[in-house]
């Protein structure tokens, strides 16, 4: 027995989503988590580029001053 489809509780989702197993078609440009391949790979693709260029551009003191208020986020102490 085929296995069933689960269907967005979204309205509108859900609606396009019966339309595509109607008419056989299929998203095949989304990953497994139902994202857009192409948009993954854009951002993943600005994310390599864009962390070294911000770091090199930081002063020392900065990237300090930022390590410090992201550590002060995460373990819940105040600066």
């Amino acid at each position: 027995m085929a296995k069933k489809k689960k269907l967005p509780a979204d309205t509108n989702k859900r609606a396009k989503s019966v339309v595509e197993m109607a008419t056989g078609e299929s998203n095949a440009e989304t990953t497994v988590d139902g994202k857009n391949a192409a948009a993954v790979e854009l951002g993943r693709k600005g994310g390599k580029v864009g962390g070294p260029a911000r770091a090199k551009v930081l002063s020392a003191k900065r990237r300090k001053e930022i390590a410090k208020k992201a550590a002060a986020a995460r373990w819940g102490h105040e600066n």
